[in-house]
């Protein structure tokens, strides 16, 4: 049911009041009067519809919204829960940890890099394409003046934010007089750790494949993130610029065995620079690719970590790990969808179940008592 309203209704009415307030006063009708217009938007005179609820239109909606989200959530829940996903942790704060030496040594000023082997099983193979992350704890990238601090037009490749960076780069805008390329504090705090992954067969270590390319997205690789135009020589393109503060190379030699993913259209970079929602992420580092025969693209069994140790933690008591995780249609694993799309079903439900007890215990009581005038 619904009740309307017809704006035509009181127009005859509107109207003659309002010729009755003009006719009469004489000279007052020169005053000029705060009275909205006499028209059906401004005096609130539009049509309108408005539903009224009652126990035959609101149950059954409580009952389909309830059935419909049910399974759903149930279907991504199984969804989530069978993407495979193995983490390991190698911040190094454990006194067994393979890697407690580097995370008590190794800082920003340490210029001899720090390595450690983190040995690790997997139960089960890992079927399809396997994605290896790298992810970081109490790293606050969603900073206001963290995600300020970078010129887009540098990183687009233009020549003059180039040589002369945007202001939002402070204090990591210039070194030593030469301007930063690229600028700012999010390119400074590059995330910089080697990982490399071995297989263990017969006490001999098979390096697994890593594939570099194909990590960061498509419109940034090709539209928000370019090299300086006008020499193929990134040397000689980035000349009179200095690297960030925290970098032991030069943007331009950022993947010394490919030369085309050096400069800003380096992949590694580009997608460090997609700043993070919450402290607490991941960030996507290589891809395993699946084998062309049969065989599991990660084996059951023992592997090796090598790690790199280049970017210490310890100063914001942060944490730093490895995930390894296939994907399903709906992404990597995260069960928290089908937990709310269960959630709101079964609440929807159980509301529908309390409502209809409680309109059949009311409305015969109601509809038998005399309705007064």
């Amino acid at each position: 049911m619904a009740s309307g309203y017809n704006a035509k209704e009181e127009d005859g009415g509107g109207h003659l009041s309002a010729a009755a307030g003009n006719g009469g006063g004489g000279g007052a009708g020169a005053v000029n009067s705060k009275k909205p217009d006499n028209t059906a938007f401004k005096q609130q005179r539009l049509p309108a519809w408005q539903p009224i609820l009652t126990a035959g239109t609101v149950l059954p909606a409580f009952f389909v919204i309830g059935l419909i989200f049910i399974p759903i959530g149930i279907g991504l829940f199984v969804t989530s829960n069978n993407i495979k996903e193995f983490e390991i942790d190698y911040t190094g704060i454990d006194k067994s940890s393979a890697c407690y030496n580097c995370a008590q040594n190794f800082s920003w000023n340490s210029t001899t890099p720090c390595s450690c082997s983190v040995h690790f099983i997997l139960e089960q193979p890992f079927e399809s394409n396997v994605f290896m992350y790298y992810g970081l704890s109490n790293f606050y990238q969603n900073h206001r003046r963290y995600v300020k601090s970078r010129d887009d037009s540098q990183l687009n490749g233009d020549l003059v934010s180039l040589t002369n960076p945007s202001k939002e780069c402070e204090p990591y805008r210039k070194s030593e007089g030469l301007p930063i390329a690229p600028c700012g504090a999010i390119a400074n705090s590059l995330f910089n750790d080697t990982l490399e992954l071995y297989y263990v067969t017969n006490n001999s270590k098979t390096p697994v494949s890593l594939v570099k390319k194909g990590i960061a997205w498509w419109t940034d690789k090709n539209v928000k993130f370019r090299n300086p135009g006008g020499n193929n020589n990134l040397t000689v393109a980035f000349h009179g610029t200095s690297k960030p503060v925290n970098w032991r190379v030069p943007v331009y030699e950022l993947d010394p065995t490919d030369v085309e993913n050096n400069g800003f259209i380096n992949e590694d970079f580009i997608v460090w620079m997609r700043t993070a929602a919450l402290p607490t992420f991941r960030k996507l580092y290589r891809i395993i690719q699946k084998k062309a025969d049969l065989t599991p693209t990660l084996a059951s069994g023992q592997y090796i970590l090598e790690v790199t140790y280049n970017y210490p933690v310890r100063s914001f008591d942060g944490r730093k790990r490895v995930i390894l995780s296939t994907i399903s249609w709906m992404g990597g694993k995260n069960p928290f969808l089908g937990i709310a799309y269960i959630t709101v079903g079964s609440v929807c439900f159980f509301l529908g179940v309390v409502l209809l007890i409680i309109h059949h215990k009311y409305d015969n009581r109601n509809s038998s008592a005399d309705i007064p005038n």
